[in-house]
């Protein structure tokens, strides 16, 4: 009897955070994972968690704002295993800081690394698999790529970019009938090390914005989306949901929100000396795993993904407690 063959997943930030906990979701389902980041100890330990888990892994040192090292690595990864499958597009950097304390080469890197590193995983992986005509490329997205929020400029710049620049190649694949999905999942604030990580110039530590999520919740709805081709979006959290449609109806409201509690929330007591260089040039080689500092707050559940997940069968109840109601009326 032959084996299954094994599923070709790429994920980018894969040593760290959610783009981890995402590799190591692939891995349980025995998936070859390509796994792409800077740091040489992170990727090992990323290396070593999906082969423990029973995938196979390739650790490729990859910096996503480098088109050339992108395309270098996808070529890797198709020599090795084979085509790619799955694209998840993870990778991320920022400045903790008010907008101008950020310098223009720190808010250069930041948007190279967020918003083009997400793009040239996109071109790379599209590449490959528009001539054979199949393929998944995911998109991480998150609330902020709906509302912006005080000290994250450069990350919700980058998010509103990446939902701009999705919508527009969806459509460009579905004008041209391309068996190609493309999904994006919207995150809350999730217990990751990026708050360790991440270049910040802020006399606190920066956390994130209560309610906090574990990243395996992520992975969850990056590994549903990839399978599901129907959907197009998938929201994590309560506060994902509740963010998106206050900046729909009422968005001035948000802006209000955020100037009085946005800043507060999103610091710890820990005081730390400004300014953290963090990773933003180059990698903290540790390896941290997926979780940051935050596990005594962090949900490990999110109905909202739960509904999502199960929408279909939910309006099948529905329908069908609909029918036998109007049955019962009409005895």
């Amino acid at each position: 009897m032959t084996k299954p063959k094994r599923e070709v997943v790429v994920v980018t930030g894969a040593s760290k955070g959610v783009g981890r906990a995402i590799a190591e979701r692939f891995a349980r389902d025995q998936a070859d994972v390509a796994l792409l980041a800077r740091g040489r100890v992170g990727l090992d330990g990323a290396a070593r968690a999906v082969e423990r888990l029973g995938g196979r892994a390739l650790a490729l040192p990859t910096d996503v704002a480098d088109y050339d090292a992108v395309d270098a690595a996808a070529s890797a990864v198709e020599e090795a295993f084979g085509p790619i499958e799955i694209w998840v597009n993870d990778a991320m950097t920022t400045v903790f800081a008010f907008f101008d304390d950020i310098d223009p080469d720190e808010y250069r890197r930041a948007t190279e690394v967020t918003y083009l590193g997400t793009v040239w995983g996109t071109h790379a992986a599209l590449k490959r698999m528009l001539p054979r005509n199949r393929g998944t490329i995911v998109q991480v997205g998150s609330a902020m790529a709906y509302r912006g929020i005080p000290l994250q400029s450069p990350y919700c710049g980058a998010k509103h970019a990446i939902k701009g620049f999705w919508e527009s190649v969806r459509t460009e694949l579905k004008h041209r009938d391309a068996n190609i999905h493309m999904p994006m999942v919207q995150l809350p604030g999730l217990n990751t090390p990026q708050f360790d990580h991440c270049r910040s110039k802020l006399p606190r530590k920066p956390m994130p914005v209560p309610p906090i999520y574990q990243p395996e919740l992520a992975a969850q709805a990056v590994h549903y989306a990839a399978h599901h081709r129907h959907r197009r979006q998938l929201y994590v959290g309560a506060p994902t949901v509740y963010t998106i449609l206050g900046e729909r109806l009422a968005p001035w409201l948000g802006d209000w929100y955020m100037a009085k509690t946005g800043v507060d929330s999103q610091l710890t007591p820990q005081h730390i000396e400004p300014p953290r260089p963090g990773n933003l040039f180059q990698p903290i080689d540790t390896d941290p795993g997926a979780h940051g500092d935050f596990d005594q707050q962090a949900h490990h559940h999110s109905p909202v993904l739960w509904l999502s997940r199960h929408r279909a069968t939910l309006a099948t109840l529905a329908a069908t407690a609909a029918a036998l109601a109007a049955a019962t009326v009409h005895r």
